[in-house]
């Protein structure tokens, strides 16, 4: 049964924070969805924004995170588990990392599902500006945030998400494996680590093994694929001239983001990206 789009008074939020986050952009990515469409599908779901704007009825999220992807599957099986173990964090720079640095010891393999997504809070709400990074080790590397109080546990937006997560499929999965799901009338927002504007400013490490220019191509090639299946599609990315050329047969809409990820104060602020859509 294909869904008319509605602007819904969404009762649930991210429940992360997330680099590159959507919700400052909620108004211009409603504007550009498609009117009407089937399944919602989003492969890099990172702190679903849309996702958790849109409460599809018949959804589907995915990343390569496994730690992102264990959370999700915790909120919608042991919501109740979870609660109570966030209850039991302190806020302090020692405790931060002592938390953090679980990853680096044996006794990592010994925590539960559960353990391992409250530790995954814990550090997303207490870490510097929120961000996931990990070394090539795959080990957590982001320092302690300093904040007085942080939002570690929201009883109620965590209750309603898991309602919402009951109704979707969660895997954690590349994001071609799209193409085995999405059929004609559906729609996937793609929301991909960007192209970066430079060299310092390239942040792809939310995943040991990164996200290059080549992935970059492979990902326009799946966007053709879907297109020729008569899926609808909309992509976000950086005011690139090389996205802009690998979209160039699409729809190509300039945005203005305000972003915190810089090392260079200068960097930060609003900066243009594009949303690009094949309908």
């Amino acid at each position: 049964m294909e869904v008319t789009k509605e602007h819904l008074n969404s009762d649930t939020y991210p429940l992360v924070k997330w680099v590159g986050g959507k919700r400052q952009l909620m108004f211009e990515l409603l504007k550009n969805m498609p009117p009407s469409y089937n399944r919602y599908f989003e492969p890099f779901v990172g702190g679903g924004a849309l996702f958790f704007e849109l409460q599809p009825a018949n959804g589907y999220i995915s990343d390569m995170n496994e730690e992102l992807i264990n959370f999700y599957n915790v909120v919608r099986k042991n919501v109740h588990e979870l609660i109570i173990s966030l209850k039991k964090h302190k806020l302090s720079k020692e405790y931060y990392m002592n938390i953090r640095n679980i990853d680096r010891t044996d006794k990592y393999k010994t925590l539960s599902s559960v353990e391992k997504a409250s530790r995954f809070v814990y550090l997303n709400r207490t870490c510097f500006n929120g961000m996931y990074r990990v070394n090539s080790q795959g080990q957590f590397n982001v320092p302690f945030g300093h904040y007085k109080n942080p939002r570690i546990l929201d009883v109620q937006n965590l209750l309603n998400c898991s309602r919402l997560l009951q109704r979707t499929e969660i895997k954690c999965a590349d994001f071609s494996y799209i193409l085995t799901m999405a059929n004609k009338g559906d729609f996937v927002y793609f929301d991909p680590p960007y192209v970066p504007l430079s060299i310092t400013s390239n942040f792809t490490s939310y995943t040991k093994d990164g996200f290059d220019i080549e992935m970059q191509f492979k990902l326009r090639d799946i966007c053709d694929e879907l297109d020729s299946k008569g899926v609808k599609f909309m992509l976000s990315n950086s005011d690139t001239e090389l996205v802009k050329e690998l979209y160039n047969k699409y729809t190509i809409i300039k945005v203005f983001a305000t972003r915190q990820i810089n090392a260079n104060g200068f960097g930060r602020g609003k900066i243009s990206e594009i949303l690009v859509r094949n309908y």
